[in-house]
């Protein structure tokens, strides 16, 4: 294991703890706003008492559905401080989406950002959903703005729409809540938090997250990144997403610097935040940088603070030569790819060494975790260089999936984690990430999973059946193609080609369709229509065979 800054205690106890030996340090920059650690640790207590005032305690779910900001920060510090279990969802999802993990927590509570409160109204698993909170983003901008905000966002100085009958101002509740009382029976094997992947296969499942792999991992990744109390950090990836909560919420707060927030990843504001803030160190996306060097001003801009920039490949690889490209343009900044992580696991399994980097892979296993390589068939370990399957193993139980005994049975060997993903460790011990076993698809930073976008699919009113697949995509890493089947009438109706293409814009209005009802990287970028699809003699889809001409044949 490893030295933990000061101890091992939920990361709660952490915000906690610097919000009285250093109370007035800045913890968050929001366009300008500074809130001191004192302040988000009171805003936070101010929230966990107002979960309690409604009936929601320990072990009770809290989902949060909203972008970056500050209000993001209080909730889930908040909901842990009273030893309820935070689950972050996707705030691109639809309703028929959201209702899957909500029903599937049984969540009690759920924060959303104002302009999703309507997402889950219109969700069925609403009704089992006791409290409401929506989250005006603008409510905590400063009067005089630092850094430019997205359009989307309304200023304090605007009128704000009222809200629907039964759900609570964020704010509101933050201002009303009488003083919380600490809760002494928290345990650090008690889950913390509920991320929700694919896993191996399947509709998303919840990985059950304890405090104490919270911490472990969190240290492990500010430690193995070089994060101190004096960096100022920039967080633009969304805080939903793993990689997002560890590098802009979690170790920030470990380490006690002060994180600037951007509500999305906006090229002007990244700069504006850079030279006003004085960043030090930045997590973000690849493409994220040549994004940046393309603004028209970028060249006027003092990048001189910014000591270190840690990217992740998505869409654009982060190569050496594009690595070597940003750090001329931001003064000699050091850049390297990040590492490779699973969401069951916290992820940061490795991470690339800062003073021994290797363009390729995906670093080195940090401090406590191993990493074997095995036959996918046999789990016989292979040599060193040759590809297999990505086994872990870390200091720290990990739990499973939430109520899927059959899929936490199927995650575990011999105490190893199976990954799904295949890899190959060199004679240095790096491990270079391949590509998955599993039919997950990667868009983006997203993952998305077949069988849920088949679901949705399948609820068109002229679709009988639906497959999906993943295609490489220059720009997304993978763009989701959809093989369709119609139902007779529509397909009496539909001009379709031999293979399966349409002659009308029967595919676009497909695609429209997806637009309203399904997060938009989830949208199949082509169509295909087929009379068939592949099966198995059990009826299972084979999703393979629909990349195979003649597999099924089209429609006529």
């Amino acid at each position: 294991m490893i030295e933990y800054r000061h101890g091992r205690q939920p990361l709660h106890e952490y915000l906690r703890h610097h919000a009285r030996t250093m109370p007035d340090k800045t913890a968050v920059v929001w366009y300008g706003r500074r809130i001191s650690y004192a302040e988000l640790d009171d805003l936070s207590d101010r929230f966990a008492e107002s979960l309690r005032e409604r009936g929601i305690g320990q072990g009770d779910v809290v989902a949060l559905f909203l972008h970056n900001c500050p209000h993001y920060l209080i909730a889930h510090f908040g909901a842990q401080k009273l030893g309820a279990i935070v689950s972050p969802c996707n705030p691109h999802a639809q309703a028929y989406e959201l209702e899957h993990q909500l029903a599937d927590l049984d969540a009690r509570a759920i924060v959303a950002g104002e302009e999703l409160v309507k997402v889950v109204l219109a969700s069925r698993a609403r009704r089992n959903v006791e409290q409401i909170y929506a989250v005006r983003y603008g409510d905590m901008l400063p009067g005089v703005l630092a850094i430019d905000v997205p359009d989307c966002m309304r200023l304090p100085q605007e009128d704000a729409p009222l809200l629907p009958a039964g759900v609570v101002d964020f704010s509101e509740a933050l201002a009303q809540a009488g003083d919380f009382v600490p809760v002494e029976t928290i345990a650090m094997d008690d889950v913390a938090l509920m991320a929700y992947t694919s896993g191996s296969t399947g509709l998303p499942k919840g990985a059950m997250i304890s405090y104490d792999c919270a911490l472990y991992k969190t240290a492990v990744g500010a430690d193995g990144f070089g994060i101190g109390a004096d960096d100022v950090v920039l967080a633009d990836v969304a805080l939903h997403h793993i990689s997002g909560m560890n590098t802009g919420l979690a170790q920030p707060i470990y380490a006690g610097c002060t994180v600037v927030l951007l509500h999305r990843f906006d090229a002007t504001a990244v700069l504006q935040a850079i030279e006003s803030c004085k960043v030090s160190w930045w997590y973000t996306m690849a493409p994220s940088l040549p994004s940046v060097m393309a603004c028209d001003d970028a060249a006027t801009y003092d990048l001189s603070s910014l000591r270190t920039t840690v990217g992740t490949s998505f869409g654009v690889q982060l190569t050496e030569a594009l690595a070597d490209r940003w750090s001329a343009f931001a003064s000699g900044c050091r850049v390297y790819e990040a590492g490779y992580g699973l969401s069951e696991t916290h992820s940061s399994d490795t991470l690339m060494p800062p003073d021994a980097i290797k363009w390729g892979t995906n670093g080195k296993p940090v401090p406590g975790v191993q990493v074997r390589i095995v036959d996918p068939g046999t789990d016989i370990d292979l040599p060193v260089g040759m590809r297999g399957e990505i086994l872990l193993k870390g200091p720290v139980a990990y739990k499973g999936y939430w109520l899927r005994p059959e899929a936490t049975a199927a995650l575990f060997c011999d105490g190893w984690v199976r990954t799904g993903d295949v890899g190959v460790l060199d004679d240095e011990g790096y491990l270079t990430f391949l590509g998955r076993t599993k039919e997950m698809i990667k868009v983006w930073s997203y993952s998305v999973f077949p069988e849920e976008v088949e679901a949705i699919l399948a609820t068109h009113p002229d679709v009988r059946q639906a497959a999906v697949v993943g295609l490489p995509d220059p720009d997304r890493g993978e763009a989701l193609q959809a093989y369709v089947v119609l139902k007779s009438e529509a397909a009496e109706r539909m001009r379709i080609d031999r293979t399966g293409q349409a002659r009308d814009r029967s595919d676009q209005k497909i695609i429209e369709w997806c637009l309203q009802h399904m997060s938009h990287y989830k949208v199949p970028r082509t169509v295909i229509f087929r009379s068939g699809l592949p099966a198995s003699e059990s009826g299972k889809l084979l999703r393979r065979m629909l990349h195979e001409p003649g597999a099924s044949i089209a429609a006529s």
